[in-house]
């Protein structure tokens, strides 16, 4: 089972839904970053399509926060604050805090089992010192998202994930990743076979609070 490429890829289909996931990507690998300006005819070469749909996307991820679209100075990757990381992971602890709970009641044998395989994934990544670690970190979150069966929300938490990636990145070129990050998935795993839906819940919540101080630190304050 792929389980991001479940929750967190689509396949596209129009020319201006693949130019805008062919620029998400771009945003969350950090081939575009902060500061960036991005050309649209360039794109568009890039890609192989037309400009229109090309600028289509840039409204739609300006939208989302992810681009701004300046009057005579095109279209700038935008970048986040100390105080928009720090609202960001609130934001988060809250959807996916909620995705969690419901998650729980479907929560079988065989996903519990995927959890762990996935676990084992992401700390074999960090231990090798790889970026994959983010990925597999995605895969295991994105499991949990897919189990909640509510589309909308699934799609609230991937876009505030593609705001973050860039900095989950650069937070782990620079740092080791603490030992209780483990120990905060398996304790969520064993809520999960429990079968307790509001300590996951919270298990979840300060996952993710807990996160936003340690990437802040390492995020350019330059920008706050």
């Amino acid at each position: 089972m792929n389980s991001l490429t479940t929750s967190f890829e689509q396949v596209p289909s129009t020319a201006e839904e693949e130019a805008y996931l062919y620029l998400q990507t771009g945003l969350r690998l950090c081939r575009y970053k902060p500061g960036d300006r991005l050309i649209p005819e360039e794109i568009a070469a890039e890609i192989g399509m037309s400009r229109m749909p090309v600028r289509e996307a840039f409204r739609r991820l300006a939208a989302e926060g992810l681009l701004t679209l300046r009057p005579n100075r095109g279209c700038v990757v935008a970048g986040l604050t100390l105080d928009e990381i720090y609202e960001t992971f609130e934001i988060r602890s809250v959807l996916e805090g909620l995705a969690v709970r419901l998650a729980v009641p479907k929560m079988d044998a065989d996903a519990i089992l995927e959890l762990e395989r996935l676990l084992d994934r992401m700390e074999r990544a960090g231990q090798a010192g790889s970026s994959d670690w983010v990925v597999r970190h995605q895969e295991f979150h994105a499991l949990i998202y897919k189990m909640s069966g509510r589309p909308k929300l699934i799609r609230k938490i991937n876009a505030l994930h593609v705001v973050i990636e860039p900095y989950m990145r650069f937070w782990f070129d620079y740092v080791e990743k603490p030992l209780s990050a483990r120990q905060e998935h398996e304790h969520l795993i064993q809520a999960f076979a429990q079968g307790d839906a509001l300590h996951a819940d919270r298990i979840m919540q300060q996952h993710i609070l807990g996160t936003a101080p340690l990437l802040a630190e390492f995020a350019s304050p330059g920008r706050r």
